[in-house]
């Protein structure tokens, strides 16, 4: 019978009975195999989930904590007037945020690099590449000077209201301190989650936070500083995020993978660079997109209002996808490092995880939304028609957050895996090519306004796209991928 058993290949369960003929009960045998092959899948899928919440949880903690530092600015301005507050969006939401999707894409090369190194094993090169990381993001923010130096032209030349882009003007020179933060702490940040030390980033960003509401308060409530004062509290914040994580590398909480500076880094750049700017592309071509937005419905009839509305919708937006933003860094890393250890079904299983949760917070977020679409503008102003404006855009905004609950998962998936150049393509195309001249065709052709500007650029583009990047992510040969990334860590190591 045990030789009957081995050919048959039929896994011994416990309480497993036969007849007369040797051959198993099939009813009983698929009820025992289901029930532990349940039980299986439960305990991957709860072993994968504390992998990933390892990361995604500080993670959450610490996007919260940095975004809702511009959130309280926009409320600090938003209550001294519908200018201010439309100036602050315009210098934070657009100068600010087109250098922040640059600056973030392109340390995310550092998700690809470290991620697959720690997995391999290859601890010494994760400090190599942070500080190769720190020099071309330097470089990158010296070339991206103009951007704050000439907001008040460039503003201008994209149809802003000449009020609102002189105010702007001021306020993004008042912001050149933050700018030149984000070329270090970004790549620090990468780098600690990387290695699973994520829990510091969440600590040091509620560090930050602290520090911001009360120079906030100085700056504005009681030294009375006005717009200025509400620039300038921002730049204080970012930069003791990065003097809390260079502090924390540098004295002894990285004792395997950095050390310390090293010649080295200034080797192999140009491979270093290549890698960057396709992340930055792909990252960009995403982050822009909706500062277009804003940019188009500065050219609206009533732009005031219509940017105050949609920036406070923008705001709500962008404080949600904090938590998409986490499974990004929290996908990446995992599937980085299971592609590293040359586990490619590793990597599958990671995705599905990262991806499922996600979406189940999503739906959550989506419902909230819808429930109090009458209640959250208070937060950033009590004018009538900018709370009425809210409410007509509170349904776009809430398939927005469902939307988004699954498209920066897939594009953290990309960046584990070193998809880059191929999902900035992709971007690219429905962003830029279909979703772009959907909105200006329904914003002004069918006079439905932001909201048909709106619209189209998230039926039209990130609708699309992210259906795109779930047909690729499915249909992936991820043992394939393993084996590319094997490769990978061996040029990169030979490069050191």
């Amino acid at each position: 019978m045990s030789q009957k058993l081995e050919d048959q290949k039929v896994p011994l369960l416990k309480n497993y009975s036969y007849d007369d003929s040797d051959k198993p009960l099939q009813l009983k045998q698929s009820l025992e195999y289901d029930e532990d092959f349940n039980e299986d899948i439960v305990r991957k899928v709860w072993v994968e989930s504390k992998k990933l919440w390892h990361i995604v949880g500080p993670s959450i903690v610490s996007r919260i904590a940095s975004y809702s530092m511009l959130v309280i600015t926009q409320a600090f301005a938003g209550h001294l007037g519908d200018l201010e507050l439309a100036a602050i969006s315009i210098g934070c939401n657009v100068i600010v945020g087109f250098d922040y999707g640059l600056m973030l894409g392109m340390a995310s090369a550092l998700e690809t690099l470290c991620g697959q190194a720690y997995g391999a094993k290859k601890y010494h090169m994760l400090g190599v590449y942070m500080q190769r990381s720190w020099i071309v993001l330097f470089v990158c923010s010296i070339l991206l000077l103009p951007l704050y130096i000439f907001a008040t032209p460039l503003l201008k030349l994209f149809g802003q209201p000449d009020d609102v882009a002189e105010l702007a003007g001021v306020v993004s020179l008042w912001l050149l301190p933050l700018h030149f933060s984000f070329a270090f702490q970004f790549p620090l940040q990468r780098f600690l989650q990387c290695q699973l030390k994520a829990g510091v980033v969440a600590w040091v960003s509620m560090v930050a936070f602290m520090v911001h509401i009360f120079v906030s308060w100085l700056f504005v409530s009681v030294l009375q500083c006005g717009i200025v004062g509400v620039a300038i509290t921002q730049n204080f914040a970012w930069w003791v995020l990065v003097f809390g994580l260079f502090g924390y590398c540098v004295l002894g909480g990285c004792p395997l993978t950095w050390p310390g500076f090293s010649m080295e880094a200034f080797t192999g750049l140009w491979e270093f660079v290549k890698l960057s700017a396709a992340s930055g592309v792909m990252l960009c071509l995403e982050n822009w997109y909706y500062k277009i937005l804003i940019l188009m419905t500065g050219n609206l009839k009533n732009a005031e209002i219509a940017l105050d509305a949609l920036s406070i919708c923008m705001s709500i937006n962008g404080w949600e996808m904090m938590i998409p933003f986490a499974f990004f860094a929290g996908a990446g890393v995992r599937v980085a490092n299971e592609l590293g250890a040359g586990n490619g079904k590793g990597a599958k299983f990671a995705t599905m995880v990262a991806v499922g949760t996600s979406v189940v917070i999503g739906l959550f977020f989506f419902l909230l939304v819808l429930i109090l679409h009458d209640d959250f503008t208070f937060i950033f102003s009590t004018s009538p028609p900018v709370i009425e404006a809210v409410s007509q855009l509170s349904v776009l905004l809430a398939f927005t957050i469902l939307l988004n609950s699954i498209q920066p998962v897939l594009s953290g998936v990309a960046v584990g895996s070193g998809w880059q150049s191929l999902v900035a393509y992709i971007n690219l195309g429905c962003y830029y090519l279909l979703g772009v001249p959907l909105g200006i065709l329904m914003g002004w052709q069918f006079d439905l306004g932001v909201m048909g500007i709106w619209a189209g650029m998230i039926f039209g583009g990130t609708l699309v796209q992210t259906l795109i990047l779930a047909i690729i992510t499915y249909r992936c040969d991820w043992d394939k991928e393993a084996s590319k990334a094997s490769l990978h860590v061996q040029k990169w190591t030979e490069n050191i």
